[in-house]
């Protein structure tokens, strides 16, 4: 997720540390009062395939089986421009869905007064033709839970009721010292808050790998949301945050048990096959998450090794 240097102002402490904006629509999906209507066709997810947060809904979605006749999907340029994400990738540069060329029209259909970013995910409702929920760090598990009757005969159970105490302390971790951490030491300004993340994230990997010396997936042999949520910063690590985040203490290639698991995953359709590593290069090497004024795009790494 690039942030331009004017957003990123409002998220920088006084001691230069990155703190992420929180989620403006939260609205759950399920069948309580107030809660988001779970109806086939209703909704938009709007993705770009740079971004992990957005990522780990595609994936999810394929894995359960939910296809775009159930949520229908749009997907942004991976270069995000300083008018935000654009969907330059359609015919005539806008959604064909719901006629936007960047995402901010949206979020501004939807709140006039909203000052924050306009990210990805983000799910709309296509008959309201507003942003109903961008709430990235539950968005799976409505998915997992919700919109059940629309898995697949033989989807996975990705959140198993008798794991979920587990499950969500671990990705309470995963998201703080990992996904999140990664983007904290990039986007630190100061030498002090930096170090501070970049500790946090190879403390944490290093404790990951030891936990899958002897286990398959994080919570043994059955994938659950928590790899998920992990693989896509894995996915990212050595291609992007290495460089760009300055995360440079090992690369993923390093880690024997950490790069053994992330390359089963990217074997199974559903993490492979929406793994598209060149919008990823592009996403972060020639978006505003780098200073690279005269747009080079790097020739490297060599990503062979997870076909292997």
């Amino acid at each position: 997720m690039a942030i331009s240097t004017s957003e990123k102002q409002h998220e920088i402490t006084d001691s230069g540390a990155f703190v992420r904006q929180g989620n403006r629509f939260t609205t759950p999906f399920g069948d309580g009062p107030g809660d988001l209507p779970v109806t086939a066709g209703r909704y938009r997810l709007l993705w770009a395939r740079i971004c992990p947060w957005a990522h780990r809904q595609v994936i999810v979605l394929n894995l359960l089986g939910i296809g775009e006749d159930v949520i229908s999907i749009g997907t942004a340029n991976p270069v995000r421009t300083e008018n935000g994400w654009e969907f330059s990738l359609d015919p005539g540069g806008v959604d064909p869905v719901l006629g936007i060329r960047f995402l901010p029209e949206i979020y501004a259909q939807t709140d006039p007064s909203y000052t924050g970013r306009a990210t990805v995910p983000a799910v709309v409702d296509v008959l309201e033709k507003k942003v109903v929920n961008n709430d990235y760090f539950r968005l799976t598990n409505y998915w997992e839970t919700a919109w059940k009757k629309y898995h697949k005969e033989d989807a996975p159970d990705l959140y198993p009721e008798n794991l979920r105490a587990e499950i969500d302390a671990l990705n309470d971790v995963i998201f703080h010292d990992v996904n999140n951490g990664v983007y904290k030491a990039g986007f630190a300004e100061s030498q002090a808050a930096y170090e501070a993340a970049y500790d946090a994230v190879f403390a944490r990997l290093d404790e990951l790998d030891r936990r899958l010396a002897e286990k398959r997936f994080l919570f043994g042999d059955a994938l659950t949301d928590s790899d998920v949520r992990l693989y896509v910063t894995l996915a990212r690590f050595d291609i992007a945050y290495y460089f760009v985040f300055r995360v440079n203490r090992n690369r993923l290639t390093d880690f024997p048990n950490l790069f053994r698991y992330a390359k089963e995953l990217y074997r199974i359709p559903a993490f492979g096959q929406t793994t598209d590593f060149d919008a990823i290069k592009r996403g972060y090497h020639l978006g505003n998450h780098s200073a690279n004024p005269y747009q080079i795009l790097a020739k490297g790494p060599d990503i062979s090794y997870w076909g292997q």
